[in-house]
């Protein structure tokens, strides 16, 4: 069996790597840059620098994840060894070829495609989950390991016991970051008393809702991670089998992660007698089946088994009853990126940022009608106003806003008089609303309220797994209804019946897909029925 990574000589050796050229270039070579052109911007560095002797010696260009400013992509940071940074924005490849040219041989920026750091987007952010992105290199593991990577497995593995692992969670007081809130601390202490040998950890990686791309991108840009939480989890529960479940429009992320692992285990950071120590863990990678159920937990759990993906009744729950009937624990991908930070600094410094019942940070998809848009973190707490018209740099094209869309179709529209309204978990659910994952999508006067929920509920109907009717056929009866009356045919009678609706559908639904699907409805009714009853044409029916 070869020996363990040394962490601290790698960290050394990386360390000194840096300063090997005179600058270095971070180029962000995520999902959306790429989208944008990065590839081919990185391409025109690469050849540059291979037809040019000097600046082979001069430049390095290192590909990294994303870098928050999804708009303004492609992006690249010049880094001048013991110096400066300049960050550059929309980099084309003819711009890539003049900045570096610019930089190298006379070391003067170009003002024309300078992205300017000091706007709230980048100083309102505290970064935690997303520290390493637009850092490191995700193909790398040791440019994980030199920013501090597996340390805290390290710390874990040889410092602590499984009880005080669970302990400093506790102490951080964290919630799922996965929409429901759940206490994290209490489902670890779930399945490590649970009985019997084996145990199951779970990282759902089933990212649904639309506009939400957290999770895809920490998966992608910063594999390690993820692996490493998973790693302390499983160590303080005592489980030595972990899955990964990943849906499959994500294959950018499936195969960093699948190439993650297999570096891993090669550094005997996963596998038989994990940095030499007594713990054996091993993890897999499991290809959604493309439902949106399928991010449900139990509908997860009988996907990863190969079966349909519905859902079940709960009790049992997964800590109890599990993947293939044995205690299974499932978090969400960010919770897990969360845990290497945690332990690694304690749980109390974790309890110190946000609020008392909503702790550390929380990433967020900002999109929609806002001027800056990619993926932030923010402490909790933080208010609605300062993420739109902060961080967000307001609603373009001098308009209005009018609400934003929190939680997916599961969550709810917050109008205007609600902006400097704390993003927390209590505070969105008593506005009708939920953190969800993390999608946060912002609309401006021109929206049709109605039509937003007439959008959701579209996607809550082709969505349902049709196991039980209310969500089966109750989805489709709202959806009938919303259009009739998006279509300017429709009664107030519809408007009761959608009511009515909503609320059977809530209370009767088997899962939380059925169970929440009518919230967008419930919230623009509640806080935008002026535009629902602007939209009534036809006669009140005899019987109403």
């Amino acid at each position: 069996m070869a020996a363990p990574i040394d962490l601290h000589e790698v960290m050394e050796r990386e360390r000194e790597e840096r300063f090997r050229t005179r600058w270095r270039v971070k180029a962000c070579a995520s999902t959306a840059c790429l989208s944008a052109g990065a590839g081919a911007t990185i391409q025109a560095m690469e050849d540059l620098i291979e037809r040019e002797e000097d600046l082979a010696l001069e430049v390095q260009v290192i590909p990294t994840g994303c870098m928050g400013l999804c708009s303004a992509g492609p992006l690249m940071r010049m880094m001048r060894r013991g110096g400066d940074e300049t960050d550059y924005r929309k980099v084309m490849p003819e711009a890539a070829v003049e900045i570096m040219r610019s930089h190298v041989f006379d070391e003067k920026p170009i003002p024309e495609y300078q992205l300017d750091k000091s706007i709230p987007f980048f100083t309102s952010q505290e970064r935690i989950v997303l520290a390493n992105g637009g850092v490191i290199n995700p193909d790398r593991i040791e440019s994980y390991v030199a920013h501090g990577g597996y340390q805290a497995l390290e710390k874990a593995l040889t410092t602590m016991k499984p009880k005080q692992v669970i302990e400093q969670m506790r102490l951080s007081r964290i919630r799922g970051r996965g929409g429901a809130g759940y206490p994290v601390a209490s489902k670890w202490s779930l399945l490590a008393a649970a009985p019997g040998k084996t145990k199951y950890v779970v990282a759902n990686g089933d990212e649904g809702d639309p506009g939400a791309y957290m999770d895809r991108t920490i998966m992608e840009d910063d594999p390690h991670r993820v692996l490493e939480g998973i790693a302390i989890a499983a160590y303080a529960t005592g489980a030595s089998e972990a899955y990964i479940y990943v849906r499959a429009e994500y294959p950018r992320a499936v195969e960093r992660l699948d190439r993650a692992i297999r570096v891993a285990r090669r550094n005997r950071l996963l596998g038989r007698k994990i940095l030499d120590t007594n713990f054996d863990l091993s993890v897999e990678v499991r290809i959604g089946a493309g439902a949106f159920v399928c991010g449900e937990e139990t509908a997860l759990m009988a996907s990863i088994e190969g079966r349909r993906g519905t859902p079940r009744l709960r009790p049992p729950y997964p800590t109890e009853k599990g993947l293939w009937g044995k205690p299974t624990m499932i978090n969400n991908v960010e919770t897990l990126a969360n845990v290497p930070a945690i332990i690694d600094r304690g749980g109390e410094w974790f309890a110190s940022i946000g609020t008392e019942k909503s702790t550390g940070t929380k990433v967020f998809a900002l999109a929609g009608d806002v001027t800056n848009t990619g993926l932030i973190e923010v402490p909790m707490g933080t208010t609605l106003r300062e993420i739109v018209e902060d961080i967000g740099g307001g609603v373009p094209d001098e308009k209005q806003f009018k609400a934003a869309q929190t939680g997916g179709p599961s969550g709810g529209c917050i109008p205007a008089k609600f902006l400097d309204t704390p993003v927390d978990y209590d505070s969105l659910r008593e506005l009708g609303s939920i953190m969800g994952s993390g999608g946060l999508i912002v609309m401006d006067e021109d929206v049709r309220m109605p039509d937003v929920a007439k959008f959701f509920m579209e996607f809550s109907m082709e969505e349902s797994c049709g196991k039980c009717t209310p969500c089966r056929a109750g989805t489709v009866q709202m959806h009938n209804l919303l259009q009739r009356i998006t279509d300017g045919d429709g009664s107030r009678q519809d408007i009761r019946d959608l009511e009515h609706l909503c609320s059977v559908v809530r209370d009767t639904s088997l899962c939380g897909l059925g169970q929440s699907a009518p919230n967008p409805v419930i919230s623009t009714l509640q806080y935008f029925r002026d535009e629902y009853d602007a939209l009534i044409t036809r006669e009140e029916v005899l019987h109403a």
